[in-house]
């Protein structure tokens, strides 16, 4: 039986494993195409600046993956998880019409 003291002892350890992995998954994670069915449907683009305007007018100049809630990485990375991909990477400086801003 873990006595409190061994297991408050296992806690970190694990928690920086399990973050470690992560982001070794995440390195090793292909780019999410823009042809992708999923990725299609949501407009994505790898270069925000390409959205189609017309078409997907909560588009605001500036919006960009890195600035979504969305985006598991941090801002200066350039590609990230996110959730709406499984399994693949978005461009930070990608767009799709899921966007919703980072709050502080």
């Amino acid at each position: 039986m873990t006595s409190r003291r061994q297991f408050i002892q296992i806690v970190p350890v694990t928690g920086l494993a399990l973050l470690a992995s992560r982001a070794a998954l995440a390195a090793g994670a292909p780019m999410v195409d823009e042809k992708d069915p999923q990725a299609a449907a949501l407009g994505y683009v790898a270069d925000a600046t390409k959205a189609d305007k017309a078409k997907y007018k909560t588009y605001a100049a500036g919006q960009n993956c890195s600035g979504c809630q969305l985006f598991q990485g941090k801002a200066t990375d350039p590609a990230g998880m996110c959730p709406l991909y499984a399994g693949k990477q978005v461009s930070s400086k990608g767009w799709c019409s899921a966007f919703a801003k980072k709050t502080a």
